[in-house]
């Protein structure tokens, strides 16, 4: 079973692919998720994944030096 919109927002979220809450939405929706904007329009949501966007970011170098 494939996961929901909100789903994958936390999951991407968590993985510390996306650095900000708008790179996620594009991600999302180049990923074919569907009613993106409608369903992180939500303050909370928004804000809760900005938060962690923030918090799991890690550039391209940092996971370079991770994976020596």
């Amino acid at each position: 079973m494939s996961q929901s919109t909100i789903e994958r927002a936390y999951a991407l979220a968590r993985s510390g692919q996306c650095q900000d809450f708008a790179r996620l939405q594009q991600r999302l929706k180049a990923d074919g998720c569907r009613a993106v904007d409608a369903l992180l329009a939500s303050r909370s949501i928004r804000g809760h994944l900005e938060a962690i966007c923030a918090a799991s970011f890690k550039a391209p170098s940092e996971q370079h030096q991770e994976a020596e």
